[in-house]
């Protein structure tokens, strides 16, 4: 049998009646409505929000509070000059060609270049942060640094 748009049907057992509560005691849903009897929870309009405890001190205002969050706090992604080494000479090193080949991680986090080991290829290597001998090693090499902003 042909399927066209006049014969589609949904498949069996995925579509359900709306079960219809407070309808008499022959539904097995009457009086109370599934809710059971009294209490907070079976009152019309309740909604309990996220991290409620029935009226208990919640445990986010039990916990002491201590130091200080920066929002303005950087991540950064170490990687050092030795590890460049592996990059074709005169290629342009950016943290998604790094995320290319494994050496970092996350896209998200700021990159920042540290001056560990030797620099042995001439590289153009973008980042958002250099240390001054890491500045030093890829300029010696023949190379450029550029900062991402």
């Amino acid at each position: 049998m042909a399927v066209n748009l006049s014969n589609l049907r949904p498949p069996r057992g995925s579509r359900h009646r709306k079960v219809r509560v407070g309808r008499g005691i022959g539904s097995k849903l009457g009086k109370t409505a599934g809710k059971g009897n009294k209490g907070q929870k079976s009152r019309k309009g309740y909604s309990r929000r996220a991290g409620f405890e029935g009226g208990q001190m919640p445990l986010h205002r039990r916990i002491p509070k201590r130091g200080f969050h920066n929002p303005f706090d950087r991540n950064f992604t170490v990687v050092n000059v030795e590890m460049l080494n592996g990059f074709a000479a005169g290629e342009t090193v950016t943290p998604d060609a790094l995320v290319a080949r494994g050496l970092m991680r996350r896209e998200r986090d700021a990159l920042k270049i540290l001056g560990d080991g030797n620099l042995k290829v001439a590289l153009t290597v973008c980042a958002h942060a250099f240390s001054k001998s890491a500045q030093e090693k890829i300029t010696g090499a023949g190379g450029k640094v550029e900062l991402l902003s």
